[in-house]
């Protein structure tokens, strides 16, 4: 938040804070088996292919949310409807506390979690938002960049040239930039190219509900010049040749959770549209009410409503790349949402010499897990502003983007593989990849040897003996879980709770889903 906007709060009436933040839960969903049989209704073609090429198969979450729900909700006086997700089955509402706890008598709520966390009587789905801002070199005037300057380092500390020298470039790649507004994306000479092509596939301001996309803020635009930026003797992106949807979702006159939802509603969209990467420098940490602030012990990946949304949204086999943070130097260093979520890869900053910038936030997650999981430049990075002028930029904001454009390349190499076996092949190629900790994670990737590794990257299918009785693991805030196996003709074998024996399968190839409340991971396994 902006110095003279934290001057203003300090003075704001209270009364403002009076309509409370909630998510509303249903317990179903309607025409499911339709949907099933129909899955256009749901997912494009191109959604279709990337889920039958990874092996992933529709369910519950892929069904649409109930209109006739989100109806009777709405014909609540005094409670606004902000926003809904068909993953989590829940929307997002606005009102007071008296008339949200009511909402609890509908049949089909199934829950209802207040953002502040005092007025809920378990534990809190509190989240927290706060954009990623970029941290300037210069606090009075953007320092520009001679054209004479080697643009290519923030690409060449990552080997990423070598990529491009093979033309891997990111074409056939969809990535979706989750932001906070694209000015000047639509006039500038460094998105001509992209423009020319068509690559701008679509854009879309949830804040706002309209396609207005071109205005607002910059950050989206410096954010997407580290990947889409053209220009001789310019700035070049990372994957100049992967095609684009721009999504807002933030408003930046405010800090508030619904920010978070809308998040998770452009993430679905994404998925139904086919994309293969999200892209997001968009952080979490503090709100305009306290009261909505997210601490540290919260961040484990599992509470957020963001967190939750970003984790299905990979199961969903999309890569989901976020920018770890700038609250290095801070008493609170750590990652904030969605960077906690297990399977979100968060990048922090290094600067030129390959050394952590200062400001990069840290981890570990709340429940002890490494973060972040990578680095790349994002001290005095490159980027393009509105009026398509280099400037040097700071911040975790541009090291995310720099690796979801090369991510696009990588993929573009092996484009048979899962999103888990191209975060595997990430992970693999940093030079910290034997020795991760909670300052670089993994470290800083190397490209070109991701690419020399992609053909003998071996898949992770588990293999048991018949007479061996298994245990699998849920988070600890899980209600319920579940196993499911299926054939390898598709058809669902057993469904086995968290402790089970695999004594009734027959040998052969497995794919297993293991799926609750809060949690969904996918894989393969071989019955000896």
């Amino acid at each position: 938040m902006k110095k003279y906007c934290l001057l203003f709060f300090i003075f704001f009436p209270l009364f403002v804070f009076s309509q409370e933040e909630a998510w509303v839960y249903f317990n179903a969903k309607a025409n499911e088996h339709y949907y099933y049989e129909n899955p256009l209704q749901m997912l494009s073609q191109r959604a279709l292919e990337r889920r039958n090429t990874q092996n992933i198969p529709l369910d519950f979450k892929d069904v649409p949310i109930n209109q006739e729900y989100i109806n009777s909700i709405s014909s609540v006086s005094g409670i606004k409807v902000m926003a809904k997700s068909k993953w989590l089955n829940a929307i997002h509402i606005r009102g007071s506390q008296s008339r949200i706890n009511s909402l609890k008598n509908f049949d089909f709520v199934d829950r209802v979690h207040f953002a502040n966390k005092n007025l809920n009587q378990t534990t809190s789905l509190v989240s927290a938002y706060k954009r990623i801002s970029p941290r300037k070199n210069n606090s009075k005037k953007e320092k520009l960049v001679p054209i004479s300057e080697g643009f290519a380092t923030q690409i060449e500390i990552l080997n990423g040239q070598f990529l491009h020298q093979q033309n891997y470039t990111g074409s056939g790649k969809i990535i979706a930039v989750l932001d906070s507004g694209f000015l000047g994306v639509d006039t500038s000479t460094a998105f001509k190219r992209l423009r020319e092509n068509n690559q701008i596939l679509d854009g879309y301001n949830f804040v706002k509900r309209n396609t207005s996309c071109y205005a607002d803020d910059n950050h989206g635009t410096n954010v997407l010049s580290t990947m889409a930026a053209y220009g001789k003797n310019s700035l070049k992106g990372t994957a100049i040749d992967a095609s684009y949807y721009l999504f807002v979702t933030e408003d930046v006159t405010v800090e508030n959770p619904v920010e978070e939802s809308l998040w998770v509603e452009a993430a679905e969209k994404a998925d139904s549209l086919g994309v293969d990467i999200i892209s997001s420098s968009l952080g979490y940490s503090d709100f305009d009410n306290p009261n909505y602030n997210y601490n540290y012990t919260e961040r484990n990946g599992m509470n957020a409503f963001i967190s939750k949304g970003a984790e299905i949204a990979f199961s969903r086999g999309m890569l989901v790349v976020v920018a770890a943070g700038n609250e290095g130097t801070t008493k609170n260093p750590y990652i904030g949402v969605p960077a906690d979520a297990p399977s979100v890869i968060s990048v922090g900053a290094v600067n030129d010499d390959k050394n952590r910038a200062g400001f990069s936030s840290i981890g570990p997650t709340a429940d002890g897990r490494i973060k972040p999981e990578v680095m790349a430049l994002g001290q005095n990075t490159i980027v393009s502003d509105e009026k398509g002028s280099n400037i040097y930029l700071s911040g975790s904001s541009f090291s995310a983007p720099i690796i979801s454009g090369l991510l696009a390349c990588l993929w573009q190499a092996y484009p048979d593989k899962t999103n888990q076996e191209i975060r595997t092949l990430l992970l693999q190629s940093s030079n910290k990849n034997t020795a991760p900790d909670n300052e670089y994670g993994y470290g800083i990737p190397d490209f070109n040897l991701a690419l020399s590794n992609g053909n003998s990257l071996k898949r992770d299918v588990f293999q048991y003996p018949t007479s061996h009785f298994i245990k699998e693991y849920f988070p600890a805030n899980s209600n319920s879980g579940t196993i499911f196996f299926n054939s390898f003709s598709g058809q669902k074998t057993e469904d086995l709770q968290e402790n089970f024996s695999l004594k009734s399968l027959s040998k052969g190839l497995y794919f297993y889903k293991k799926e609750s409340d809060v949690f969904s991971k996918y894989g393969k396994i071989i019955k000896n």
